[in-house]
């Protein structure tokens, strides 16, 4: 189970966006230089990003935009716009245990609803954490370094 690093990344560039933004033109190169992310990713999470109505980017080097207030973007929102979780759900079970086996029989009946519990809970969490909580906070571990 892994929650793919797209989600951080993007965390990252959007926390740039803001933070940024008001100085420079806020370029997929200026976003691979501080994730340390090869800038054709930054594009395509840009894209992403850009899909779910999160940010607005200029072809070329216009830099990008974020499309929405900070407070009105949870992790949430970024969460599900970089696809950091299939169909299938954040847990996911090995394909072939043995059915022959009591345990390879009935360990996905015993572990379903406590999985589907841990990922709402996760879910739930991130629902209640917006940007301008994230920037707020990198701002301030900025101002104490």
């Amino acid at each position: 189970m892994q929650i793919t690093s797209k989600f951080t990344v993007a965390v990252h560039i959007l926390a740039c966006i803001d933070i940024f933004g008001g100085q420079m033109r806020v370029t997929s190169d200026f976003l691979s230089g501080s994730t340390g992310v090869n800038a054709v990713i930054v594009r395509g999470v840009l894209g992403q990003l850009r899909n779910a109505g999160i940010v607005e980017t200029r072809q070329g080097s216009g830099g990008a935009h974020l499309a929405k207030a900070l407070d009105e973007i949870t992790l949430y929102d970024i969460y599900k716009a970089v696809d950091c979780v299939d169909d299938e759900g954040l847990f996911h079970f090995h394909e072939n245990p043995n059915a022959d086996c009591p345990v390879g029989r009935n360990i996905h009946k015993a572990m379903d609803d406590r999985l589907q519990t841990a990922q709402a809970a996760l879910e739930n969490e991130l629902k209640s954490t917006t940007l301008a909580d994230i920037v707020a906070d990198t701002k301030k571990i900025i101002e104490e370094e």
